[in-house]
């Protein structure tokens, strides 16, 4: 499962909280995160309203009144003793170091001499563990995350009068897409941005896929220019090709790697390949001391690289990745659904200057229906091949 976050409204914490409760998240997953390790009592109420006459689901957090400041690392003692999932505790502080390096930053200070008004408060460590939770029950392997709407303007806060975008959220958010947005003011928190930087496996328009669930979380306000909403789109990764052949460039990016448990390298291999991959590979080498070890190889193109970088340091113990640059020459190539026994079995057929080339049924489909009718897959990948070889241009498919 992937996901795509549309920040094109902005983002905060509460609005992410929305989003995720939107698509399915349980609200008691998000609560029982925030009473683990809230140290006075938070409340998390959700309820359905309308932004822009848009249908969404507003998370409040209520907090006491308590003038008391934290930082980092009074935070990340905070999460050390909670009875948090690891991932979720690991999430978790990865967002808060952000925002504290961020702060540190536009304010010419050491990391340790960051004292948090906002990252501190009670209100800001029940979003970001929530949040936190919330994504990790999703269990998504890449996040795509828009271009993010910032704001506009000016705004009062603890430091005084900040132009919008405020310092911390341009810090947190270099390097990546960023614009004013639809309406003026402050479209994104230094906490909604540090949320969307952290888990953005890359940033960019909705990616591929078949869409399961949205979820539509809505900000604190409803201005008239338009709907103060976070959506997360959750689903299906969808495998595409070029619509056409021709030479590309290609990045074969590789890594050696002894160390890693080989029972995860399927799910590294899966990972990659929903990341954009379009192929992913081991070879078994011998390395210094006699050590075996592998070197996983990854093909993808060059725009796909950062989401595919981050998935190998992420799912492997690398330290490190080496590139190498290729022109690719791919053939013009489809996907027809024949039939077999009445079961629908995707064929990719690879043309070259209008001549067929080959044909491959997809396995899975084709061991899905050996499984169905009893019948071997050999069989049923013989009678797949037939009739995809047999169908001229766009007529009928045979059948069986």
């Amino acid at each position: 499962m992937i996901g795509w976050v549309d920040a094109s409204a902005g983002a905060s914490g509460d609005m992410l909280l929305g989003a995720l409760v939107g698509v399915g998240v349980p609200v008691t997953v998000l609560r029982d995160a925030v009473d683990a390790v809230a140290p006075e009592p938070v409340t998390l109420d959700v309820e359905t309203v309308s932004r822009g006459g848009l249908s969404a689901t507003r998370c409040r957090v209520a907090v006491p009144d308590s003038t008391q400041q934290r930082g980092l690392s009074d935070v990340l003692a905070l999460l050390a003793s909670a009875d948090l999932a690891p991932p979720v505790a690991a999430l978790a502080e990865a967002v808060f170091t952000r925002l504290a390096e961020a702060e540190a930053t536009v304010h010419g200070c050491s990391v340790d001499e960051v004292h948090f008004h906002e990252v501190g408060a009670l209100d800001a460590i029940a979003d970001v563990v929530a949040a936190c939770a919330g994504l990790v029950h999703l269990g998504l392997t890449s996040v795509v995350v828009s271009p993010v709407a910032v704001g506009s303007g000016r705004t009062n806060a603890s430091h005084g009068d900040l132009p919008v975008p405020v310092p911390a959220v341009v810090q947190l958010l270099r390097g990546s897409p960023s614009y004013a947005g639809p309406g003026a003011g402050e479209s994104c928190t230094p906490t909604g941005a540090a949320l969307l930087a952290t888990m953005a496996s890359s940033f960019g328009p909705q990616p591929p896929m078949t869409v399961t669930a949205v979820g539509v979380g809505a900000g604190g306000r409803d201005p008239a220019s338009h709907a103060n909403v976070v959506r997360l789109l959750v689903g299906e990764p969808v495998e595409t090709g070029p619509p056409v052949g021709g030479d590309e460039a290609a990045v074969v990016l590789e890594t050696n790697v002894d160390d890693l448990d080989p029972r995860l390298w399927p799910d590294v291999i899966r990972a990659l390949l929903e990341a954009g991959a379009s192929d992913a590979w081991l070879t078994p080498i011998l390395m210094k001391k006699g050590r075996p070890a592998h070197t996983l190889s990854v093909l993808a193109r060059e725009e796909l690289l950062p989401a595919v970088r981050r998935v190998v340091f992420e799912q492997t113990s690398t330290i490190g990745v080496r590139e190498k640059h290729y022109v690719k020459t791919a053939l013009d190539r489809e996907i027809r659904v024949v039939e077999v026994a009445g079961h629908p079995v995707r064929v990719k057929l690879a043309w070259l200057d209008g001549e067929l080339m080959n044909a491959q049924p997809e396995y899975d489909d084709v061991t899905a229906v050996a499984t169905t009718t009893g019948r071997p897959a050999k069989d049923v990948l013989a009678l797949a091949l037939a009739a995809a070889r047999g169908l001229p241009g766009d007529e009928a498919v045979s059948r069986d």
